[in-house]
Protein backbone atom coordinates (compact mmCIF):
# COMPACT_ATOMS: atom_id res chain seq x y z
CA UNK A 1 0.00 0.00 0.00
CA UNK A 2 1.00 3.56 -0.69
CA UNK A 3 -0.51 6.14 1.67
CA UNK A 4 -1.07 9.69 0.45
CA UNK A 5 -0.98 12.13 3.34
CA UNK A 6 -1.63 15.85 3.39
CA UNK A 7 -4.22 18.46 4.30
CA UNK A 8 -7.47 18.98 2.43
CA UNK A 9 -6.65 20.47 -0.97
CA UNK A 10 -3.11 19.08 -1.16
CA UNK A 11 -3.96 17.01 -4.24
CA UNK A 12 -4.09 13.54 -2.68
CA UNK A 13 -7.10 12.43 -4.70
CA UNK A 14 -5.87 13.71 -8.05
CA UNK A 15 -2.43 12.22 -7.56
CA UNK A 16 -3.79 8.96 -6.14
CA UNK A 17 -6.14 8.51 -9.07
CA UNK A 18 -3.41 9.34 -11.60
CA UNK A 19 -1.03 6.87 -10.02
CA UNK A 20 -3.72 4.20 -9.84
CA UNK A 21 -4.55 4.68 -13.52
CA UNK A 22 -0.90 4.67 -14.55
CA UNK A 23 0.03 1.57 -12.54
CA UNK A 24 -3.24 -0.39 -12.66
CA UNK A 25 -3.52 -0.09 -8.88
CA UNK A 26 -6.61 0.53 -6.78
CA UNK A 27 -7.37 3.95 -5.29
CA UNK A 28 -9.19 3.99 -1.94
CA UNK A 29 -10.29 7.38 -0.61
CA UNK A 30 -11.52 7.55 2.97
CA UNK A 31 -13.35 10.79 2.21
CA UNK A 32 -15.08 9.28 -0.81
CA UNK A 33 -16.05 6.19 1.19
CA UNK A 34 -17.64 8.46 3.80
CA UNK A 35 -19.46 10.59 1.21
CA UNK A 36 -20.69 7.43 -0.56
CA UNK A 37 -22.02 6.00 2.71
CA UNK A 38 -24.92 8.48 2.49
CA UNK A 39 -25.29 8.46 6.28
CA UNK A 40 -26.86 11.79 7.37
CA UNK A 41 -25.00 11.77 10.68
CA UNK A 42 -21.64 11.19 8.96
CA UNK A 43 -22.38 13.94 6.44
CA UNK A 44 -23.26 16.37 9.24
CA UNK A 45 -20.03 15.49 11.07
CA UNK A 46 -17.99 16.14 7.92
CA UNK A 47 -19.76 19.45 7.20
CA UNK A 48 -18.73 20.63 10.66
CA UNK A 49 -15.12 19.67 9.90
CA UNK A 50 -15.14 17.10 12.71
CA UNK A 51 -13.59 13.64 12.65
CA UNK A 52 -15.70 10.54 12.03
CA UNK A 53 -15.38 7.90 14.82
CA UNK A 54 -12.44 5.51 14.30
CA UNK A 55 -14.54 2.35 14.34
CA UNK A 56 -16.74 3.67 11.51
CA UNK A 57 -13.93 4.70 9.21
CA UNK A 58 -11.77 1.66 10.07
CA UNK A 59 -14.61 -0.63 9.05
CA UNK A 60 -15.23 1.19 5.77
CA UNK A 61 -11.52 1.27 4.91
CA UNK A 62 -10.98 -2.35 5.92
CA UNK A 63 -13.68 -3.55 3.56
CA UNK A 64 -12.32 -1.37 0.75
CA UNK A 65 -8.71 -2.57 1.24
CA UNK A 66 -9.76 -6.21 1.25
CA UNK A 67 -11.69 -5.73 -1.97
CA UNK A 68 -9.00 -3.63 -3.66
CA UNK A 69 -5.90 -5.58 -2.58
CA UNK A 70 -7.07 -8.68 -4.42
CA UNK A 71 -6.52 -6.75 -7.66
CA UNK A 72 -3.03 -5.40 -6.90
CA UNK A 73 -1.43 -2.55 -4.98
CA UNK A 74 -3.64 -0.13 -3.04
CA UNK A 75 -3.32 3.63 -2.75
CA UNK A 76 -4.86 4.99 0.43
CA UNK A 77 -5.97 8.60 0.07
CA UNK A 78 -6.43 10.73 3.18
CA UNK A 79 -6.33 7.96 5.73
CA UNK A 80 -5.12 7.23 8.37
CA UNK A 81 -5.59 10.65 9.95
CA UNK A 82 -5.27 9.68 13.62
CA UNK A 83 -2.66 7.71 15.55
CA UNK A 84 -5.14 4.92 16.51
CA UNK A 85 -6.04 4.55 12.83
CA UNK A 86 -2.37 4.24 11.86
CA UNK A 87 -1.83 1.69 14.63
CA UNK A 88 -4.85 -0.27 13.44
CA UNK A 89 -3.62 -0.17 9.83
CA UNK A 90 -0.17 -1.49 10.72
CA UNK A 91 -1.57 -4.15 13.06
CA UNK A 92 -4.15 -5.32 10.51
CA UNK A 93 -1.75 -5.63 7.55
CA UNK A 94 -1.78 -9.45 7.70
CA UNK A 95 -5.59 -9.42 7.59
CA UNK A 96 -5.53 -7.35 4.43
CA UNK A 97 -2.72 -9.21 2.73
CA UNK A 98 -1.00 -5.90 2.02
CA UNK A 99 1.66 -3.88 3.82
CA UNK A 100 2.29 -0.14 3.88
CA UNK A 101 5.28 0.36 1.57
CA UNK A 102 5.48 4.16 1.57
CA UNK A 103 3.79 7.26 2.99
CA UNK A 104 3.83 10.23 0.60
CA UNK A 105 3.21 13.57 2.32
CA UNK A 106 2.22 16.34 -0.09
CA UNK A 107 3.40 19.67 1.30
CA UNK A 108 1.35 22.70 0.22
CA UNK A 109 1.29 26.18 1.82
CA UNK A 110 -1.98 27.30 3.44
CA UNK A 111 -2.61 30.10 0.90
CA UNK A 112 -2.40 27.62 -1.96
CA UNK A 113 -4.70 25.19 -0.12
CA UNK A 114 -7.34 27.89 0.33
CA UNK A 115 -7.23 28.73 -3.40
CA UNK A 116 -7.55 25.08 -4.39
CA UNK A 117 -10.44 24.43 -2.01
CA UNK A 118 -12.31 27.51 -3.21
CA UNK A 119 -12.08 26.17 -6.77
CA UNK A 120 -13.10 22.64 -5.73
CA UNK A 121 -16.28 23.98 -4.17
CA UNK A 122 -17.53 20.88 -2.37
CA UNK A 123 -20.36 21.36 0.11
CA UNK A 124 -18.09 20.41 3.03
CA UNK A 125 -15.47 23.02 2.00
CA UNK A 126 -16.92 25.93 3.95
CA UNK A 127 -14.34 28.38 5.35
CA UNK A 128 -15.11 27.22 8.88
CA UNK A 129 -14.76 23.54 7.99
CA UNK A 130 -11.52 24.22 6.08
CA UNK A 131 -9.95 26.01 9.04
CA UNK A 132 -11.09 23.23 11.39
CA UNK A 133 -9.63 20.53 9.11
CA UNK A 134 -6.31 22.36 8.77
CA UNK A 135 -6.04 22.71 12.54
CA UNK A 136 -6.86 19.02 13.05
CA UNK A 137 -4.37 18.04 10.37
CA UNK A 138 -1.54 20.05 11.94
CA UNK A 139 -2.29 18.64 15.39
CA UNK A 140 -2.62 15.02 14.33
CA UNK A 141 -0.13 14.58 11.48
CA UNK A 142 3.04 14.46 13.56
CA UNK A 143 2.03 11.53 15.79
CA UNK A 144 0.83 9.55 12.76
CA UNK A 145 3.98 10.21 10.74
CA UNK A 146 6.13 9.55 13.80
CA UNK A 147 4.39 6.21 14.33
CA UNK A 148 4.97 5.15 10.72
CA UNK A 149 8.63 6.06 11.09
CA UNK A 150 8.87 4.01 14.32
CA UNK A 151 7.34 1.07 12.44
CA UNK A 152 10.02 1.42 9.73
CA UNK A 153 7.55 2.59 7.12
CA UNK A 154 9.30 5.08 4.83
CA UNK A 155 7.81 8.58 4.92
CA UNK A 156 8.69 11.04 2.16
CA UNK A 157 7.72 14.73 2.04
CA UNK A 158 7.23 16.03 -1.50
CA UNK A 159 6.50 19.51 -2.81
CA UNK A 160 2.81 19.55 -3.70
CA UNK A 161 2.95 22.88 -5.57
CA UNK A 162 3.12 23.01 -9.35
CA UNK A 163 1.18 21.53 -12.22
CA UNK A 164 -0.56 18.20 -11.75
CA UNK A 165 2.02 16.65 -14.09
CA UNK A 166 5.00 18.10 -12.23
CA UNK A 167 3.73 16.80 -8.90
CA UNK A 168 2.94 13.41 -10.42
CA UNK A 169 6.47 13.23 -11.86
CA UNK A 170 7.92 13.87 -8.37
CA UNK A 171 5.79 11.11 -6.89
CA UNK A 172 6.58 8.64 -9.66
CA UNK A 173 10.31 9.38 -9.43
CA UNK A 174 10.18 8.69 -5.68
CA UNK A 175 8.35 5.40 -6.20
CA UNK A 176 10.77 4.41 -8.94
CA UNK A 177 13.81 5.20 -6.74
CA UNK A 178 12.35 2.85 -4.12
CA UNK A 179 11.56 0.10 -6.67
CA UNK A 180 7.83 0.50 -6.01
CA UNK A 181 6.90 1.48 -9.57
Amino acid sequence: MIVFFGPAGAGKSVQGQLLAARMGWRWVSAGQLLRDARDPQLIETMHKGEMVPNEVINSLVSDAIKTASSAGNVILDGWPRLLPQAQWLVASQPDHGASVELVVVLEVPREELLKRLAIRGRADDTPEAIDQRLELYRTEMYPVLGYFTEQHVPVVHLDGVGSVGEIHDRIFAELTSRSLA
